[in-house]
């Protein structure tokens, strides 16, 4: 399934000539969120319109994790009601965001007990949080466009006005980082966690930008680094979505045609064609393979580089 495209000979280095693409696993309606588990060696991803994330290891293959995963209530909430993008965090608990019912929350693997760790911003619900990133400094930070509303941005239950980016402090208190994307969607830090990329999903402007952070977590002004949407314009399916990065600060995001492989600047260095809507990505393995979720399907490719924090 898919194949790879070098913009730049600078690829190789990342990515060897011979690499193939693998799939794992299909069948999904739409796979999102995947996480790697490292400590025993297992990855989860969600099934949105299933209510279900999923495991899958070398071993046992594919089985259900989790369900409900993203909405607890009686009847079809929307049709994206699931779980969406998931991490591990510091602590080894499942951050799950949950588009039926609005919040962020946290699993301990062991144990168990979910808690909830934010599901408003001054009163007022969240639309349906959709991606998450944990910072070095213990504050997690999320996007909350509307696609897990049965309405979208037109649903009558909507309770803000913004498509935000907010951030989850140590102390609980939940800020408003950025207001003004229209889209935003997959986010992620640079290795040295001084820089936000997000990825925003709007076909009218497919773009990723980079916010510098300061020693508090305050966000600040963004710059664009890359602009999708040309490659819109011209047919190919997808938007920038989910995004990881690599030991050396080079994006790995999900866009028109599959993946796009960026330079910490912006500069696109090589794609991977998948052929089917892409969503999101995760290192896993040793850091070094990176697992895709495609549409339908589960896939993989060995890489000759590492992803941050590996």
């Amino acid at each position: 399934m898919g194949r790879v495209i070098y913009e730049d000979a600078a690829f190789e280095k990342l990515l060897s000539k011979d690499a193939k693409i693998e799939v794992l696993a299909s069948g999904f309606e739409w796979s999102e969120g995947p996480v790697w588990v490292k400590d025993s060696s297992f990855l989860l991803f969600s099934d949105v319109p299933k209510n279900k994330v999923y495991k899958w290891d070398e071993k046992s293959g594919l089985s259900v994790f989790l369900e409900p995963s993203g909405y607890t209530g009686r009847g079809v909430y929307s049709d994206e009601q699931g779980s969406n993008g998931l991490i591990i965090d510091s602590k080894g608990r499942l951050v799950s965001c949950e588009h039926g019912d609005r919040r962020i929350s946290a699993l301990p693997l062991k144990g168990g007990g979910k808690i909830t760790l934010a599901d408003n911003f001054e009163g007022k619900r969240f639309n349906s949080p959709n991606d998450v990133a944990e910072h070095s400094n213990g504050s997690y930070y999320f996007t909350d466009p509307p696609y897990g509303m049965a309405k979208k941005h037109q649903d009558p239950n909507r309770e803000t006005d913004k498509f935000g980016v907010y951030r989850i402090a140590k102390d609980g208190k939940v800020s408003l980082q950025i207001p003004d994307l229209t889209r935003p969607n997959g986010l992620a830090f640079s290795p040295d966690g001084k820089m936000l990329y997000v990825a925003q999903s709007d076909p009218e402007k497919a773009v990723i930008m980079a916010y510098n952070v300061d020693e508090g977590g305050n966000v600040g002004k963004g710059k664009l680094i890359f602009d999708a949407t040309p490659m819109v314009k011209a047919g190919k399916a997808g938007l920038p979505d989910g995004l990881k990065i690599d030991k050396d600060g080079n994006l790995w995001s999900s866009g028109p045609g599959g993946m796009l492989i960026l330079t910490p600047a912006g500069k696109l260095l090589g794609r991977l064609e998948m052929g089917e809507l892409t969503s999101n990505c995760a290192w896993g393995n040793d850091g070094s393979t990176l697992y895709m979720t495609v549409d339908g399907y589960i896939c993989r490719i060995k890489t000759n580089t590492k992803g941050a924090g590996w």
